[in-house]
């Protein structure tokens, strides 16, 4: 799920401050401790073959997150994909790979434990 800002409503809108508001962005209360994570990714970076042998071949840990520049394309696993670009707030559920169309910049919050499985995993296919 992704939403533009300019998509995000307007909760307090003062001189000098505009606080938008995104209700019901996800559900962290069974995700424990949470890691904030920042990306920088380069075009035509794929993810999948990284992800190979977990579950459904799929990132398995849920992301919330900002992208700050550039575009990706998500695809989830019910076969559907999106694209989130800069100035996006998204959140990703469990059964997602990622490829980079533009050069990215994202920041994630995710929960760490359930990440850094996915981390570890990603690292130990890229030292092959």
């Amino acid at each position: 799920m992704r939403i533009a800002k300019t998509d995000i409503p307007v909760k307090i809108d003062a001189p000098g401050a505009v606080a938008r508001q995104a209700l019901n962005f996800g559900d962290a209360s069974t995700c424990g401790k949470i890691s904030g994570e920042y990306f920088s990714l380069e075009a035509g970076t794929d993810i999948a073959p990284l992800l190979k042998g977990l579950k459904g071949d799929l990132c398995q840990s849920p992301h919330w997150g900002y992208m700050l520049k550039g575009n990706v394309t998500v695809g989830y696993e019910d076969g559907s994909q999106e694209s989130v670009n800069g100035g996006d707030l998204f959140y990703w559920p469990p059964g997602h790979t990622v490829k980079v169309r533009e050069d990215a910049e994202v920041v994630l919050f995710s929960p760490q434990d359930e990440h850094r499985k996915v981390l570890d995993h990603m690292l130990k296919k890229m030292q092959g």
